[in-house]
């Protein structure tokens, strides 16, 4: 059976030859199954603080929070509500609400200009809750620096150079999320989860640690429960890596369930890597052999994102699941 491997992200940066070798191995060894655990240097004093503001955030009413929704934004930035976002695979949304932010980009980029639906301007509940806002975007450019140096890691074990992924994922729409579960007892009618079974569409997504079980990964069909150990990080595999890697690197499938009996709350802040939306998505040599042929045709990242936002549920305008 593939098992989820703990590996160190500081072995393979500050080492050479065996040591960073064996880095590479427990990588591409542990992402049979689409997860991993790495080691990170990310201070806890930030985690801290941000789990704190974003709590807090959380607790006022719906109304006051209803206040930083975004029509158009497809759930790239400000709030998203209770049963909205919707698993692929569902017709039940899921029952959880959501804050979502990236780091802004200046109004005259190029990618700003012409995709503009991917990188929003963005809103915070700053008047909600003072002082978030820099605490936020530190959060977020802190974990998109940590997913940029693990994605060398993966680069190296591609058969590719290390900076492999450096250039397309500068400036990339990446998005964090911080996500409250409710009690399940809160939850109305029948069949809803707080996340149903999902692959992300992005590269790699990290998830730095969450209060309270509840990620299951399936691994060999089984739905396993994942938890970090203490000081390190979980990252899955999204679709994007996927085809870019033939299938070499499979999609890392999830769900988010609430232990039995367990009647509390669950928080958890997560970031989706994402590269450039003009990133043509076609699998790279290495990966594409006599004995694995090409799997997937090229699609844009653009095209990719725009389809799988529709099919969870986020395109205002164009709901695929009723409220």
């Amino acid at each position: 059976m593939n098992e989820i491997l703990d590996v160190d992200l500081l072995a393979f940066e500050q080492h050479t030859g065996e040591r960073r070798r064996a880095v590479v191995d427990g990588v591409r060894r542990s992402l049979a199954t689409g997860f991993v655990y790495t080691r990170h240097d990310v201070s806890d004093d930030l985690l801290d603080t941000a789990y704190g503001m974003l709590a807090e955030f959380f607790s006022l009413d719906q109304e006051t929070k209803a206040e930083f929704n975004v029509p158009g934004a497809h759930g790239q930035t400000g709030y998203t509500g209770l049963l909205v976002e919707t698993a692929a695979s569902s017709e039940q949304p899921d029952w959880k609400e959501m804050l979502n932010w990236a780091s802004p980009i200046p109004a005259g980029h190029p990618l700003k200009r012409k995709f503009a639906t991917a990188y929003p301007d963005q809103v915070t509940p700053e008047s909600a809750v003072p002082g978030i806002t820099e605490v936020l975007y530190r959060f977020h450019d802190t974990i998109a620096d940590l997913q940029r140096r693990f994605l060398r890691v993966i680069a190296e074990g591609i058969g590719c150079h290390e900076t492999f992924f450096d250039d397309m994922v500068q400036d990339g729409p990446t998005l964090t999320r911080a996500i409250r579960y409710p009690p399940m007892g809160d939850v109305p009618g029948d069949g809803h989860v707080w996340a149903g079974e999902h692959g992300d569409i992005n590269l790699i997504t990290a998830l730095p640690r969450a209060t309270a079980p509840g990620l299951q990964v399936k691994v060999d069909d089984q739905w396993v429960d994942a938890v970090a150990p203490d000081g390190q990080v979980i990252i899955n595999t999204g679709i994007m890596l996927e085809r870019l890697t033939n299938g070499v690197i499979p999609i890392g499938w999830h769900r988010v369930v609430a232990a039995p009996g367990y009647e509390g709350e669950r928080y958890s802040v997560v970031q989706f890597c994402h590269p450039r939306p003009w990133t043509v998505l076609s699998p790279v040599p290495s990966c594409c052999t006599p004995e694995s042929p090409q799997r997937f045709s090229a699609i844009t990242a653009a095209d990719a994102l725009d389809e799988v936002l529709y099919e969870i549920n986020l395109v205002e305008d164009a709901r695929r699941v009723a409220d």
